[in-house]
Order: structure tokens, then C-alpha cells, then sequence
């Protein structure tokens, strides 16, 4: 799968192929839905992640209209009309993983662990609230990508993925974290229900200092294996409730 997301970016970025800009890029003329809805082989197993590639690239589309990127938005639909239109989604891509690997390494955040304080300090900084007294709930889009901050205000990481309903009703969110504008190589897992929130929704704090960070142990594979082992989640989820 990983192969034919980079497939996907690669045909993007060439542009090959692409319709003729129109005055008013039009998004419902990728009909994305309508092809998903007809086809066994975009609705099967094999091709779930790249279905979801291709409605990414359509929201892409939808922002550079929402820009006035008219001929960029109609150039990327034609990019999606060719992928709908072309051979098997999952067959499409090389087999270079070492190439694979180094194409992915850009998908991971910069960010700035344990970079300057930030505005907790500041006169009239409204309280944070605790991610489960908030009403209305939270979203998922309002803490992916978010920034993390410890409970002495220096940045942690982003939040990168969020796994819901688990057995146990124990929701986390992955934070990746990392040097100071390095890549985001190593994550945590973080417990959401232990997590506090500005009122304004657009920062997100542990309840641990920076300095305690030091003893949390990063997330154990990226295939999410931890997740049933009991033992180390029960460990994880103890440092982060304090």
C-alpha cells in the first residue's frame, strides 16, 4: 500500500495527462464517489488505502479552489480521472522499498521538541480544559496534526494518528516527537482521556513536565502490536496519569 500512496503522489506531482484547466475547476467532475460505488476492485480490501489517497487528492483539489487555484485544481482532477481510469490501484508503483522508505521520510513532521516556553505564563491565559469535560466533544480533525505541548509549556511533538475503541474504552493519541527540527522519527503513545486542551482547541498538554519525558517509553512497532499487550500499555498509560 505504501508503494502505490507514493505512485499516487508521483502522478500528481508529473501533471501528465491532465485535462485542459477550466474557467471554474468543478470537483464533482472527478465523480470519485460514483466510481467507487461501481467498482468491486476500489470498494475491496486491496485497494482501501488508495481509495483514501484519492479522496485526499480530491479534498486537495477542493483547496486550491477554495484559493482561486482554478488551473491547479482542474490539472489535479485530471491526475484523479487518469488513476480511476487506469490500471489496479494496488498494482500500481515500483518495487524500490529502499526508494519507498526514503519517499516516506517526508511525510513525517518537523517539529521542535523541548523548543522555548510558550504562553501558559502569560497574564490572562485562560485555564485548560481536560479533554473529557469538553462540550461539545472533540473531533478527530480538531487534534490531528496538533500541536503537544508538556504541562511546563515546551513542545513535545504532533499528533500523528489517534486509535479509538479499544476493548478497555481507552482512546490514545500517537504523538511523534523528536529533535529540534529533525525528523519525527520516534512517537509516543499517549493516553486521550489524561490530555488538557486550550479553550480555543488548537493546542493540546500532557500533564508532565518535559523533563519527565525523558521516562516514557516510545511506542513499541508502528504496526500497533502494543495495543494488545496489556502489561506495557497498563505501564505507558501509568506515567501519563499524574
Amino acid at each position: 500500500m505504501r508503494i502505490a500512496k507514493i505512485a499516487l503522489i508521483a502522478a500528481v506531482l508529473s501533471g501528465s495527462g491532465a485535462a485542459g484547466a477550466l474557467a471554474d475547476c468543478q470537483i464533482a467532475d472527478a465523480k470519485l464517489e460514483e466510481a467507487v460505488l461501481k467498482s468491486p476492485a476500489l470498494r475491496g480490501p486491496a485497494n482501501r488505502q488508495a481509495v483514501r489517497d484519492l479522496r485526499n487528492l480530491r479534498d486537495a483539489a477542493f483547496t486550491l479552489r477554495s484559493y482561486g487555484r482554478h488551473e491547479d485544481c482542474e490539472r489535479l482532477l485530471g491526475n484523479i480521472r487518469e488513476l480511476i481510469s487506469g490500471p489496479v490501484m494496488s498494482s500500481l508503483g515500483d518495487n524500490d522499498e529502499e526508494e519507498a522508505d526514503k519517499q516516506a521520510d517526508a511525510l513525517k513532521p518537523q517539529i521542535r521538541a523541548g523548543g522555548g516556553v510558550g504562553h501558559r505564563a502569560d497574564a490572562g491565559a485562560k485555564p485548560l480544559v481536560a479533554v473529557d469535560s469538553l462540550s461539545p466533544g472533540l473531533r478527530a480533525d480538531e487534534i490531528m496534526g496538533a500541536e503537544v505541548r508538556s504541562a511546563d509549556d515546551k513542545i513535545v511533538g504532533e499528533v500523528r494518528n489517534i486509535v479509538f475503541g479499544t476493548k478497555d474504552r481507552r482512546d490514545y493519541v500517537i504523538v511523534a516527537s523528536g529533535g529540534f527540527f529533525t525528523p519525527g522519527t520516534s512517537s509516543i503513545v499517549v493516553p486521550l482521556q489524561s490530555m488538557q486542551v486550550a479553550q480555543e482547541r488548537s493546542i493540546f498538554f500532557l500533564r508532565i513536565s518535559h523533563a519527565e519525558m525523558t521516562t516514557i517509553p516510545q511506542m513499541p512497532d508502528q504496526d500497533f502490536g502494543w495495543l494488545t499487550d496489556l502489561a506495557w500499555r497498563a505501564r505507558n498509560d501509568e506515567m501519563f496519569a499524574r
